[in-house]
C-alpha cells in the first residue's frame, strides 16, 4: 500500500504539480465530488431519510434549487479569481469553490435548459449527460495532448502496431463516429454531438442506457410511433 501511494505521489508531481496544473485538478476534483454529493443528497431527500437535512425553503414556501447556490458560487469565485491577485492557499480555495459551483449548477443542467423542474423526469437525465461531457473535457484538458498521445502509442505497442499509423487514427475516428451515432439513436443528443469530436465521450454515451422515447428503445421493442 505504501508503494502504491508513492507511485500516486510521483505521478501527481510529474503530471500535475510540476506542469502547474494544480488549480485545474482542484476544479475537476471539486466538480466531481460536489456533483456526487448533491446527487446523493437529492436521492436521500426524496427517500425521506429522517436524519438527512431537507430542502431549503424561503419564508414564502419557495423551494431554492441548489442551482441557485451553484450560480452564486460561480459568480463569487469567478470575480475573486479575476479581480484579485490571490496567492496560495487562497487561489486553491477559489478553485475548489469554483468547482463546487460547477457541480451544483451542472447537476440541474436540465432545469435551466428546459426552464422547468424536470429533475426526476426523463428529461432530467440530460443533466447526467452534461456532467459526463464536462468531466471528460476537463480530464482531457487537464492531462494535455501529450498524455493522450502517450496513451495512444502505448495501445499501439500493446497491439504490436507501429506508432503513428495513420490508418489506426482513421479507424479510431470511424469508431468514434459510429459510437456517436449509437449515442444519438439512444436519445442522448448532447453526448452524441460532442462524441463526434471526442471518441471517449461517444464511448460513454453508447454504454449508457437508451432513453424511453429514443429510436433505439423503440426499435428494440418493435414499436413504431404513429403520425398524429
Amino acid at each position: 500500500m505504501e508503494r502504491l501511494w508513492d507511485d500516486i505521489g510521483r505521478a501527481y508531481d510529474q503530471h500535475i504539480q510540476i506542469p502547474g496544473k494544480e488549480l485545474h485538478f482542484l476544479v475537476l476534483a471539486a466538480f466531481v465530488a460536489s456533483f456526487v454529493f448533491i446527487r446523493t443528497s437529492a436521492h436521500m431527500i426524496r427517500a425521506q431519510v429522517s436524519w438527512w437535512p431537507g430542502n431549503v425553503e424561503t419564508a414564502g414556501g419557495t423551494h431554492v434549487h441548489h442551482l441557485v447556490w451553484g450560480i452564486l458560487l460561480l459568480i463569487a469565485m469567478g470575480y475573486l479569481g479575476l479581480a484579485l491577485e490571490l496567492g496560495s492557499p487562497w487561489e486553491e480555495l477559489v478553485a475548489v469553490g469554483f468547482g463546487i459551483g460547477m457541480g451544483l449548477t451542472m447537476d440541474e443542467f436540465a432545469l435551466w435548459l428546459n426552464l422547468e423542474d424536470v429533475y426526476w423526469s426523463e428529461k432530467g437525465r440530460q443533466s447526467i449527460d452534461a456532467v459526463v461531457v464536462t468531466t471528460c473535457l476537463l480530464a482531457i484538458t487537464l492531462f494535455g495532448l501529450r498524455f493522450w498521445i502517450d496513451v495512444y502509442d502505448a495501445f499501439l505497442v500493446l497491439a504490436g502496431l507501429e506508432r503513428n499509423s495513420e490508418w489506426v487514427i482513421v479507424l479510431v475516428q470511424l469508431a468514434g463516429a459510429a459510437l456517436a451515432a449509437v449515442t444519438l439513436l439512444k436519445g442522448r443528443a448532447l453526448l452524441g454531438i460532442v462524441g463526434l469530436f471526442v471518441p471517449l465521450v461517444a464511448l460513454i454515451g453508447a454504454l449508457l442506457p437508451a432513453r424511453e422515447d429514443s429510436r433505439w428503445r423503440r426499435r428494440r421493442s418493435g414499436t413504431r410511433v404513429r403520425p398524429a
